[in-house]
């Protein structure tokens, strides 16, 4: 007990020389060794009142991403496309770093990088969210809330994105001539009157986009940090791929460690062996949540 309360002592008192006692070794404080990411688990239907919901967790980092579908008039320079907007929420219950009544500077950051992310990687195509060409599109409310932020915020809040997108159902609607459009009744089965009807269905989604967070310093790098880590290895590179290995977003995020040419070939070998795992992942929580 009293060799406990020492450790627990020194690492509250010297965090960094704690950490570096630990990477000197090749380890990680819970176990882990240098390169390796923790577990990972996708559920949906997280949100029963959303068209389309997922919950994410990489650790105890914990997100919930929910899509709503509404309809709006297309822009008229892209009159066959709908829309997609994104908000990333850090409530103050996520992490003691972010203060009531004050917005985390951190989730204005990521809500563009998620953005950019997903409209970079074509994951889903606006003209698919097209209604009625010129008059009526989707546009698809993305909100994802960070539940537990204990480090890698992207890598959760990107995978719940795409899982949240992958199991949004596009609603029935009826179309009238006149460009009303309306939510289909139960039993609508064809045209009629003037009346156009349309299924309820999935999107057809690109490739996937998935993310990893590499901390490092002058000796080492750590793939998917914990929170405590990446406030000690205040150095940290985020990369971006897709299904095929394509870059889609290449992220260092300040801090005094120069990334070298050999270091980005390093980030991008983990990024690689990360997105295969990821993508297992989602593609057998899919699996399950169809059967």
């Amino acid at each position: 007990m009293a060799d406990d309360v020492e450790v627990d002592a020194f690492k509250r008192l010297y965090p960094a020389q704690f950490l570096e006692r630990y990477l000197d070794a090749s380890v990680r404080p819970d176990g882990r060794p240098l390169t390796r990411s923790r577990p990972t688990s996708v559920s949906f239907n997280a949100v029963s009142s959303a068209d389309g919901s997922a919950l994410v967790k990489i650790g105890n980092t914990t997100m919930l991403a929910g899509a709503k579908l509404e309809t709006m008039e297309p822009a008229a320079d892209t009159p066959d496309q709908g829309c997609l907007s994104v908000d990333f929420v850090m409530p103050p219950i996520c992490s003691p770093r972010v203060r009531p009544g004050r917005p985390a500077e951190e989730a204005y950051v990521i809500t563009e990088q998620l953005q950019n992310a997903l409209l970079s990687s074509g994951v889903v195509d606006l003209r698919e969210l097209s209604i009625v060409s010129g008059k009526a599109a989707w546009m698809i409310y993305l909100d994802v809330y960070c539940l537990d932020a204990d480090g890698s915020l992207l890598d959760a809040a990107l995978l719940a994105s795409v899982a949240a997108l992958a199991h949004l159902q596009v609603p029935a609607i009826c179309v009238r001539s006149e460009g009303k459009i309306t939510k289909a009744p139960p039993d609508a089965q064809a045209s009629s009157d003037g009346i156009e009807f349309t299924q309820p269905r999935r999107l057809n989604l690109g490739e996937f986009p998935f993310a990893l967070t590499v901390a490092m310093n002058q000796k080492s790098l750590i793939a998917d940090p914990t929170a405590e880590e990446e406030a000690i290895l205040d150095t940290k590179m985020i990369v971006i791929l897709n299904s095929s290995q394509k870059i889609i977003a290449l992220h260092k995020a300040g801090g005094s460690t120069t990334a070298s040419t050999a270091t980005i070939q390093d980030c991008l070998a983990l990024a690689m062996r990360r997105r295969k795992t990821l993508q297992k992942v989602l593609e057998e929580a899919l699996r399950k949540s169809t059967k």
